[in-house]
């Protein structure tokens, strides 16, 4: 079970940065304008990059946006979120969004916590893929 969801994560996001490279290619003034607008948005600065990709995440769920669920909330844990910071993001999902911000929560972010080393490990020992601005949304 803890292959499948990792095999599950990894692919999912892989997808979307798979995704916004095609982009990038197919309309490369909008791509990479929009990859850029993204990385900048997304930087430390008063609010750290973990704290903005925790936050990603809580609008993913709202929307039931699987993808960025999925890769912002990684990127927080890659980052040093603790199982805390993600479980009061889904908290405060839940509230302001009722039933369907609990459920988006309680079973991606579950998922993501369970694969937690998988996740934590790319980032203290470097991806195995390389980072691109693409890995800034």
């Amino acid at each position: 079970m803890v292959n499948e969801i990792q095999d599950f994560v990894y692919e999912t996001v892989n997808d979307y940065k798979e995704g916004l490279g095609w982009l990038a290619n197919q309309l490369p003034d909008v791509g990479k304008q929009f990859l850029s607008f993204s990385a900048a948005c997304f930087q430390d600065g008063e609010v750290s990059e973990r704290h903005k990709h925790l936050m990603a995440m809580s609008i993913g769920i709202h929307t039931q946006d699987e993808y960025c669920i999925l890769y912002h909330g990684s990127r927080a844990i890659e980052l040093g979120a603790s199982d805390q910071e993600l479980l009061e993001t889904i908290g405060v999902c839940a509230a302001f969004g009722g039933g369907a911000g609990l459920a988006q929560g309680i079973t991606l972010v579950r998922d993501m916590m369970q694969n937690r080393a998988h996740l934590s490990g790319r980032s203290a020992h470097g991806s195995t893929e390389s980072r691109s601005q693409a890995d800034a949304h």
